[in-house]
């Protein structure tokens, strides 16, 4: 079973890695915000729309490694439609998944398909490639909420 699972995950990766619907110019968009991963020349310019409190849509341009694009598109799907806090919630998963700081299966079902990239804190080389577009969403986030043109419906 759990090898089943294991070609699934890679055949998802591969499938957004080569056909992105992602991978796009959006008409307009709230927030921009570039990526770069100097170690293997991954980069991607990320944009965001917003409605209110809710990230409405996101593509991407750029170019990179499998892992990498497929981590984009596949983030882009998992965030569209959630509240900031949401997405912070999800960013910080996926991140903490990838660096093998949590592995509470509860806490992984909310990556929904970014949860294919698990193994991939078995290949060290590739840490970098996966996170790429998750730290650069966090930045735009952060950014955007340091100049008050995103604010998160959280109350804490």
């Amino acid at each position: 079973m759990e090898e089943n699972l294991e070609q699934v995950y890679n055949d998802l990766i591969m499938e957004h890695s080569m056909n992105s619907y992602n991978k796009k110019k959006l008409s307009s968009c709230d927030f921009c915000e570039m990526g770069h991963n100097p170690n293997c020349g991954d980069e991607i310019s990320l944009e965001m729309k917003m409605n209110g409190d809710i990230i409405e849509d996101m593509a991407f341009s750029g170019h990179g490694c499998a892992i990498s694009q497929a981590s984009t598109s596949i983030m882009i799907d998992t965030l569209k439609g959630k509240t900031v806090s949401e997405a912070k919630e999800i960013i910080e998963t996926f991140i903490s998944m990838i660096k093998r700081e949590t592995k509470s299966e509860e806490e992984l079902k909310k990556l929904e398909d970014a949860i294919a990239f698990r193994n991939v804190a078995n290949m060290p080389a590739r840490v970098k490639c996966a996170l790429l577009a998750w730290h650069t969403v966090e930045d735009m986030i952060n950014k955007g909420e340091q100049e008050g043109k995103i604010k998160s419906s959280c109350c804490n």
